[in-house]
């Protein structure tokens, strides 16, 4: 069974205004960009009187070697999402305001095609290997994740606020 070590957990929390498809294409475009295969697990939506709500889930891996991967879940709820109207630049658009709470939690997978399961010795030399031998290659992916989904949080933000200014 591959080993799963919990590298990060956060969230972004923003009330306001945004365009909710906008929001969608550069999240997914970023783990695109950053060559994750991205699998939706789910994608609900349910009309009540005081607006939307929205939940997605994504898992996300990105191969790294034979023995590391990268492994991803993102959680986005948006709720009381409704469309509004809004003058830009003296033109009436279309836009969509609600609260949203997108959490993250990252870990690195290692052996997650489970080539050491084979048998108790494989299982112990596994055991052995990540203790002594790669250590600080398991340290600087886990490092690297971090920055990673660092990235992706702050670039979010900057989206939505953007998106907030420009209305």
């Amino acid at each position: 069974m591959s080993e799963l070590s919990p590298v990060f957990d956060g969230k972004i929390v923003h009330a306001g205004i945004f365009e909710f498809k906008e929001l969608y294409k550069f999240m997914f475009d970023w783990f695109k960009d950053y060559q994750y295969l991205l699998h939706e697990k789910k994608y609900s939506e349910k009309v009540k009187p005081e607006g939307k709500v929205l939940e997605i889930e994504w898992i996300c891996f990105r191969k790294i070697s034979d023995y590391f991967r990268f492994r991803i879940r993102m959680v986005a709820r948006f709720t009381q999402m409704v469309t509004v109207e809004i003058q830009r630049e003296g033109v009436n658009v279309k836009r969509d305001k609600a609260d949203m709470e997108i959490k993250f939690w990252c870990w690195l997978e290692r052996d997650y095609e489970n080539k050491w399961e084979q048998n108790p010795v494989t299982k112990f030399l596994r055991g052995v290997y990540d203790k002594y031998i790669v250590r600080s290659r398991i340290d600087f992916y886990e490092d690297k994740l971090k920055d990673e989904i660092d990235e992706m949080m702050t670039q979010t933000k900057s989206f939505l606020a953007l998106s907030a200014h420009k209305g």
